[in-house]
């Protein structure tokens, strides 16, 4: 389904995009970063889960992901589970449609493969599911770009995942935990490969007083979220809140008492209720909350702060890629790489048992070498862009190849 020379590109992207995740959000405006510069003439339009949003933020036409609008929600009376089950039959009609209009489907980064977080198997497993089978009915190629993967206990969700990554025509993994679990999971990783996560490569803003000089300490930023463990937890989901907050807020409260000016940050429009509970429960004017809404004005946040405390994976991310110390609040091994990745692997806290006087202490250690660790970032910056310009060449010559030989014969001498 290669289109003729003189024919634009058609590029769709797929994903929960649009949907108040932050982080999901930040991977599509990186690859239509890589469209527009490598691919300017490509048509690009997405199915996904904030159709709206997506228009008025980037400027492509959108289609809903679902046919029925109450899919997320949890279905009781029998008119909605009616209507849940013939959305099922809808979509596969629909996703086939939508797939045969292009040429390429870009799955940009996201947890796709993944169900670090409660996660039904017939919500989003199903639909990626029937992308991927009509991606190889069709012979339009679908590319998971730079996904997280992680090993699934469910199986029917496993069973879903693993079938949508083997029909895929292009895999690469934000990790190598993401490639080591869809290699466990029975898929042929061999062509595969690793790069950081699509996130480095949007562009780091400025931050009018760059933290990190000598004099009092300044502002810590501490990303929330919503946590209530993962997809195997359901049983233990409100313990597991419980203490996560608990010890949160009592952390937050160290540092107010120790008179330093907290900004608690989201990456999801999910994790509000948590930063209401803080706020709350510290009452004190040295306690704010941001109001981002996107990755670059996390990065903002991050880049105006001392040092970094979060949860969220990709609150960890804009801290890192702004440069400065971060605490990771670790809730799966994509956090664990990641630090790793960064060189920062000693400062990690498992976010399912936050000992608030444990995490203290490791924060203070962080600060101590806070000058050293703004080098070691600077570096691991340089390095993660570097492979990110790899990631896309490698999918341009994946995917790409007859828009590339158009562009050579239109910049030959």
């Amino acid at each position: 389904m290669r289109p003729a020379d003189d024919t634009p590109v058609r590029v769709g992207v797929f994903g929960l995009l649009g949907s108040g995740n932050l982080g999901n959000d930040g991977s599509l405006e990186a690859v239509l970063g890589y469209l527009r510069a490598e691919h300017p003439g490509a048509v690009v339009d997405a199915l996904c889960g904030g159709p709206e949003v997506v228009t008025a933020r980037y400027g492509i036409p959108a289609t809903r992901l679902h046919w029925y609008r109450g899919e997320y929600r949890t279905a009781s009376r029998a008119g909605a589970i009616a209507a849940k089950g013939l959305g099922k039959l809808v979509d596969a009609v629909r996703t086939a449609a939508w797939v045969r209009r292009h040429d390429v489907v870009l799955v940009p980064g996201m947890g796709v493969l993944e169900a670090t977080l409660p996660l039904r198997p017939w919500g989003f497993p199903y639909a990626l599911f029937l992308l991927c089978a009509s991606g190889r009915l069709l012979r339009t190629p679908v590319a998971l770009v730079g996904v997280g993967a992680a090993a699934i206990g469910n199986r029917s969700t496993r069973a879903l995942v693993r079938w949508s990554a083997r029909l895929a025509a292009y895999r690469s993994y934000r990790d190598t935990p993401s490639r080591d679990a869809m290699r466990e999971m029975g898929v042929d990783t061999a062509r595969d490969e690793v790069y950081p996560d699509l996130a480095f490569a949007l562009p780091t803003p400025r931050a009018e007083s760059p933290r990190g000089a000598p004099g009092p300490p300044g502002p810590v930023c501490v990303g929330v979220m919503d946590f209530h463990g993962g997809d195997d937890d359901r049983a233990r989901a409100g313990e597991i809140h419980r203490r996560y907050l608990d010890g949160t807020t009592r952390f937050v409260r160290a540092l107010v008492e120790d008179g330093r000016p907290v900004r608690l940050l989201t990456g999801d429009a999910c994790d509000a209720p948590v930063v209401a509970a803080i706020l709350d429960a510290v009452d004190s004017p040295l306690v704010t909350a941001a109001e981002a809404a996107s990755l670059a004005d996390l990065m903002e946040e991050t880049a105006a702060a001392d040092t970094v405390v979060a949860t969220r994976y990709h609150n960890l991310i804009c801290a890192l890629k702004a440069g400065t110390p971060t605490l990771a609040l670790s809730y799966a091994a994509k956090s664990d790489a990641l630090m790793e990745r960064m060189g920062l692997a000693a400062y990690r806290h498992p976010a399912r048992e936050v000992d608030a006087d444990r995490l203290l202490e490791q924060f203070r250690a962080l600060e101590r070498r806070s000058a050293e660790l703004r080098r070691t970032l600077t570096e691991r910056n340089l390095a993660a862009a570097r492979r990110l310009e790899h990631q896309f060449t490698a999918l341009t010559a994946a995917l790409f190849p007859a828009t590339d030989h158009t562009h050579a014969l239109r910049e030959a001498p």
